[in-house]
């Protein structure tokens, strides 16, 4: 973002909210070749962050920051008012904490397209529960590296579900000492095929579709074809649901590596 002068550096940004004007967004179009960027609204309470996200997210021709939020009720109200196809949401926020906001967002059917991407500093298994449950569709911790954030924002907006490696051990070990709080009930898995129990393995072992294209040598559309049937199979609405149906199923141990 730029001011009357010259860039803006993040420190200039000291309001909580800082957003792009939408008819900037749209007042010209596309060039030939070019696809709409996905937009994206940014939730943390620290605007340094907010900054360093904001420069990585614009460098990239696909992205655009169209907005930002300080506070989890400024995040909805923005939501509301944006329209972005993700919302990049912290959790530890004042007034409204990010799972809170996450709820409110995934609650209201006009906001049925935006998804949310909960990026935080605690990955814990209370954390990644809840906001599974408040209908997150990734979890990522903030030490991840800059061009694996850029390909989850990716994969969330494109309605998939991610979870990192630390968020499904973290699924894992609440499920392993609470069972009886996270019983799925689903098919079989005699309904799978060969190639479809390799896959749900992978997936519980915190694998993306991507990193589960390159262990078997397909792309990632046939990897991410294989999830979604053996999901449907399974009656899993999402991917944290095969998670623990590999483990309830006794596919896959625990400490079993991918």
């Amino acid at each position: 973002m730029t001011g009357p002068t010259g860039p803006t550096s993040p420190a200039d940004r000291a309001e909580p909210t800082n957003r792009a004007d939408p008819a900037e967004l749209t007042a010209s179009p596309e060039p030939a070749g070019r696809t709409v960027p996905i937009r994206i609204l940014l939730a943390d309470d620290q605007a340094l962050l907010r900054g360093t996200f904001r420069l990585l997210i614009d460098s990239t021709p696909d992205l655009a920051v169209v907005g930002e939020a300080g506070t989890g009720r400024e995040a909805v109200d923005l939501t509301r008012e944006l329209r972005p196809d993700l919302v990049l949401m912290d959790i530890r926020m004042p007034v409204l904490d990010g799972l809170e906001a996450t709820r409110l967002i995934a609650a209201e059917p006009a906001l049925g397209g935006v998804k949310v991407l909960i990026l935080t500093t605690f990955e814990n298994d209370e954390y990644v529960a809840e906001a599974l449950r408040a209908g997150a569709g990734g979890f990522l911790g903030k030490g991840v590296d800059p061009e694996e954030l850029l390909r989850a924002i990716r994969t969330v907006a494109a309605g998939d579900s991610l979870l990192s490696p630390a968020a499904t051990r973290a699924l894992i070990t609440r499920f392993l000492a609470s069972p009886a709080q996270e019983q799925v009930v689903a098919a079989p898995l005699d309904a799978l095929t060969a190639r479809e129990l390799e896959v749900v393995t992978l997936v519980a072992t915190g694998l993306s579709n991507e990193e589960i294209a390159a262990r078997l040598f397909v792309t990632p559309l046939t990897a991410k074809t294989h999830v979604n049937r053996a999901m449907t199979k399974l009656g899993a609405r999402d991917r944290a649901q095969v998670v623990v149906i590999a483990y309830q199923s006794g596919l896959v141990r625990p400490n079993s590596g991918p």
